[in-house]
């Protein structure tokens, strides 16, 4: 299948795609790992089967130094040694966002009470925030079919910037 519309060479999706870089950039701005962004943005796209985000987000990983192993685990993490209780805290609270129609009471308490555990208030405006964008940016990816594979770490760092 091809990409059905390129939201960056429409005038009006471009300005709107400069609008949502901003609120990533402030989040990326954050105190919030940028281990832990990925982390999250990773998992978030595995869930919505976002081609394009997987892709993106594996990528910007590496580049920024995650292991092979780690960015091969982030769909079992709970089945690995490989995380750590706080980026352990936050996938599952990537997990319980991403998936509110599959969950009958949303984000449960367990995982909010380990999330405040391994994070201050700034970073969890952070987390909430980059798990809300990051789940809109997968769903804009799946509504248009924008194909993994073709991604280049670094090719949107301008966007937000203008």
């Amino acid at each position: 299948m091809e990409p059905r519309f390129n939201l960056m060479t429409n005038e009006l999706g471009a300005k709107l795609a400069k609008r949502f870089a901003a609120v990533g950039l402030v989040v990326q701005q954050s105190t919030l790992s940028k281990t832990t962004q990925e982390l999250v943005m990773l998992r978030a796209s595995q869930i919505n089967g976002c081609g394009f985000c997987v892709d993106f987000h594996t990528k910007e990983a590496a580049a920024g130094g995650e292991t092979p192993v780690r960015l091969h685990l982030v769909a079992a993490w709970r089945e690995t040694t490989v995380f750590t209780e706080a980026e352990r805290a936050a996938l599952a609270l990537t997990e319980e966002g991403t998936r509110l129609a599959d969950a009958h009471h949303g984000v449960s308490d367990d995982t909010w009470d380990l999330v405040r555990k391994h994070y201050d208030d700034d970073q969890i405006a952070a987390l909430v925030y980059l798990i809300a964008t990051v789940n809109a940016a997968n769903r804009l990816g799946v509504i248009v079919r924008n194909k993994g594979g073709s991604y280049e770490p670094g090719m949107f760092a301008e966007l937000a910037q203008g």
